[in-house]
């Protein structure tokens, strides 16, 4: 019993040192534990008052009652399963916990028909609806159904979220500059993101990368509007949108990988930087390296590329 009980104590040293405020323990841990004190409390032969212990003496705790007790009144607070599930965070449970995500099977009819329903269940998803802030709105994504270039970012901002528009904030409207570079319209191009809400922050400035069980909820919706639009070519915009797409990689590394083909679900998928990485590092060397990611998704759907495009940030 001692050793279980100097055990005990040194578990929970060790936990307060590391900033643990909280620990489980079992009903009936807590019962042998209140045994224990109580009979070492009781037994005179291993009072710290008594003799020192001869041969037919057992061996003194190294720690006594009344240190456990000292140590114990300081411990970290220790709470029953049950009571611990009360005083969980809501917060913090909604952020991790999640169920399975979505199995969809698309019903029959024209693309538009397809979107149409498609949109009313991501609008009606339980799960989207119980992240989102309150006076806020689920966004999904928009666009040319027919189009041959499918934009892919990783989630909502706050401007997105305030008006139910996917790439409507300064990212949005640089992305927008350069669709009309390419020659299109932002109406000729569809433009998605992984993520159907803004992920949650205590903040409402600023955004958070999306988790990957966050990413792994919303990615069937994903998967939903890429069979509706059928792409010839997925632009992945970042390094989350590139890790919701393709799984975690940590050996992954953005500079590596753009300009670079890759695939998703059997579409060429070109990886590049996030508009939001030249609003803050805008030199005409990073536009070009975009810029001829570009080049290359322009030539890979067939689309006509003048000198004067070929030229622009040199």
């Amino acid at each position: 019993m001692h050793t279980l009980l100097e055990s005990l104590i040194s578990e929970l040293k060790d936990r307060k040192k590391h900033g643990e405020k909280t620990v489980f323990v079992e009903e009936s841990s807590l019962q042998a534990l209140a045994e224990a004190l109580s009979l070492s409390d009781s037994d005179p032969v291993n009072s710290p008052a008594s003799p020192v212990a001869d041969e037919k003496t057992p061996p003194q705790p190294i720690v006594s009652p009344e240190e456990v007790a000292r140590i114990l009144s300081s411990r970290p607070e220790i709470t029953t399963p049950k009571e611990q599930d009360v005083h969980k965070s809501t917060k913090d449970s909604s952020v991790s916990a999640f169920p399975p995500p979505p199995v969809l099977t698309l019903p029959e009819g024209s693309k538009e028909e397809r979107y149409a329903w498609l949109k009313d269940r991501i609008l009606g998803c339980e799960t989207c609806k119980a992240h989102v802030r309150p006076g806020k709105h689920i966004v999904v994504g928009s666009g040319n159904l027919d189009s041959p270039v499918f934009f892919c970012g990783e989630a909502p901002g706050a401007e997105e979220e305030t008006l139910g528009e996917v790439f409507v904030g300064r990212a949005g409207q640089l992305l927008v500059k350069i669709i009309n570079a390419m020659g299109l319209q932002r109406e000729d191009v569809y433009i998605g993101n992984i993520m159907n809400w803004r992920p949650e922050m205590d903040s409402t400035v600023g955004n958070r990368p999306p988790t990957s069980d966050e990413m792994g909820f919303c990615l069937p919706y994903l998967r939903a509007q890429l069979e509706i639009v059928q792409p010839k070519v997925i632009v992945a915009l970042g390094n989350t949108a590139i890790t919701g797409l393709l799984g975690p990689d940590p050996k992954r590394k953005m500079g590596d990988v753009r300009g670079t083909w890759l695939s998703f679900n059997d579409v060429p998928l070109m990886p590049t930087y996030h508009p939001s990485y030249i609003l803050r590092n805008g030199s005409m060397r990073n536009k070009r390296i975009i810029w001829e990611d570009m080049l290359m998704v322009m030539e890979k759907v067939g689309m006509p590329i003048s000198d004067k495009q070929r030229k622009f940030f040199t």
